[in-house]
């Protein structure tokens, strides 16, 4: 006999599990399908054989001005406020990162230089481009050459695949730039990271959801099994319509964890900031080492090194959608399927192809929520 469900909700990230227990709060029964072997998505994290945290799909850091998502997630997490600083090495120098009047005085070699001797400089450097067509154009006409040769070109062209000319603008403006000496990498006013790691938070996310879980499982081949009034899709859209308008484009990553003991990182660190960006001509763009910000006390340590990598679906894992013309007009073309799919709501970074932070995720879900339950009551 076939279990019935409300709704069958694929994926067990971020987006599936708020949905699954806001969905269950209000007496659905939900089926959680995850191809992978655990829950958490790519914020799963674990710990090394040291018993020192890591996070298995690169960094995750999250932060939040919306009070609205953090209020929601701390029902399911305390937390421990930080903040996240990175740097980045090139030329044999730790510099300071993103640029701010730090680096300004690094590039220099004058510590007492002042911010409005960084503002002259970047105005001095500046290229006079006022409507950027590509990502390098944008940070030519913020920083100049120096810096853009610097930090931007050789980390964009690793971490794509292609120069930053070949991408939207928007890609590298993600990146601040400060004259002053705030070298904090985010803004939001809350920075923090789940107190306990954040697969507590989705166990206690989907334990208050009553959900049952499949792991392990291809939700096509779930299906044919149960009956169910609606699908929530948080997978890739162009897989969920089998790429019929051909494959969207994203880059994937590959992961090396480092395990490192006592002599291999004095005084308990193996670099000197959470994230180190190597703009260089390593083959990896950046190394990890979340123990900065977990406040775990150790003379071990990790690092997680990572590697860029042309996507291939069914064979490697879609991380960042690649943001350009073409890429947006064929993200239009399946989103266009998707709104005349009956029965199926397609939520989150894959589904939605944009690049979301986990905040706009949480917030997402949420609003998804809010409009199911406001089309089942037929408002």
């Amino acid at each position: 006999m076939r279990e019935t469900y409300d709704y069958v909700i694929v994926g067990a990230g971020f987006s599936g599990l708020v949905l699954a227990e806001r969905l269950g709060a209000t007496g659905h029964r939900c089926l959680v399908v995850e191809k992978r072997d655990h829950i958490g998505g790519n914020c799963h994290d674990r710990r090394d054989k040291n018993g020192l945290l890591y996070h298995v799909y690169g960094p995750h850091y999250f932060r939040t001005n919306a009070e609205l998502v953090r209020t929601y997630l701390s029902r399911f997490t305390a937390w421990r406020e930080v903040e996240y600083r990175v740097q980045a090495f090139t030329r044999g120098t730790y510099w300071s990162f993103p640029v701010n009047l730090n680096t300004y005085r690094q590039l220099t070699r004058n510590p007492h230089a002042t911010e409005d001797e960084f503002k002259a400089y970047l105005e001095n450097r500046k290229v006079p481009i006022t409507e950027p067509a590509n990502s390098k154009e944008a940070m030519l006409a913020a920083v100049g050459e120096e810096l853009y040769e610097l930090f931007y070109s050789g980390y964009t062209a690793k971490q794509w695949g292609r120069p930053a000319e070949a991408l939207d603008a928007s890609v590298c403006r993600r990146i601040p730039i400060r004259t002053g000496l705030d070298d904090r990498y985010f803004q939001e006013t809350f920075q923090a990271l789940p107190l306990h790691g954040y697969t507590p938070l989705f166990e206690n996310l989907l334990t208050t959801s009553r959900a049952t879980l499949r792991l392990s499982t291809d939700y096509r081949e779930m299906l044919p099994h149960v009956n169910y009034r609606h699908l929530i899709y948080t997978g890739p859209i162009d897989e969920y319509f089998d790429c019929r308008h051909g494959a969207l484009p994203y880059r994937t990553l590959r992961f090396q964890l480092e395990e490192l003991g006592a002599e291999q990182a004095p005084g308990g660190f193996a670099q000197p900031a959470l994230q180190i960006n190597y703009p260089g001509a390593e083959p990896f763009t950046r190394t990890v080492e979340v123990k900065h910000v977990t406040g775990e006390v150790s003379a071990c340590t990790n690092l997680m090194r990572e590697f860029p990598s042309e996507y291939q679906p069914g064979k490697h894992e879609p991380y960042y959608p690649i943001p350009g013309a073409e890429s947006q007009a064929l993200a239009l073309r399946y989103r266009e399927l998707a709104d005349r799919e009956p029965n199926v709501t397609f939520v989150g970074r894959l589904a939605q192809y944009r690049y979301l932070n986990m905040d706009q995720v949480v917030a997402g879900a949420l609003h998804t929520f809010e409009t199911l339950i406001a089309r089942s009551s037929g408002k």
